[in-house]
């Protein structure tokens, strides 16, 4: 343990409780916990997606690639519902992979074209990732905003 925390200077800290206070308030508006529950429900859905649209046996190399990225933001978007201030600066991972969920179809494929509905699957659920990480991203740069002084 370093000095500073072991002395408890850095908790106690104005601009410390001031960034915690509106990480907080950031956290637990509506817009946020909209975001985090919809970032969670995405991160299932893409987890499950092989089953529900049928082609985990027909392709299992998509089928695992969904399933762990699908755990993945699924277990980002439980962190931001369970301990938003904690989490709030992991939410950027969530963009890239909705990206790369939409390139997946044709990169983890073995003939490096999947079928039509592996496709639009992938590429609606790429989307809707990619689109909620940009949000919670933006909730995240608003707040680092905030905390800065204005001239």
């Amino acid at each position: 343990m370093s000095y500073a925390q072991n002395t408890g200077w850095m908790g106690t800290h104005p601009e410390i409780a001031e960034m915690r206070e509106r990480l907080e308030r950031t956290a637990s508006s509506g817009p946020a916990i909209a975001v985090e529950g919809l970032i969670l429900l995405a991160g299932v859905y893409c987890a499950i997606s092989p089953w529900v649209i049928h082609f985990s046996a027909s392709d299992p190399n998509i089928t695992v690639n969904n399933l762990i990225v699908g755990i993945t933001v699924g277990l980002i978007g439980l962190g931001l519902v369970l301990a938003p201030e904690r989490m709030l600066r992991l939410a950027w991972v969530i963009a890239p992979l909705g990206v790369w969920l939409i390139v997946a179809p044709w990169v983890v494929t073995a003939t490096h074209g999947a079928r039509a509905g592996i496709v639009w699957n992938n590429c609606f659920t790429g989307a809707v990732t990619l689109l909620l990480g940009l949000a919670a991203m933006g909730l995240t740069v608003g707040m680092s905003r905030a905390r800065r002084p204005h001239r």
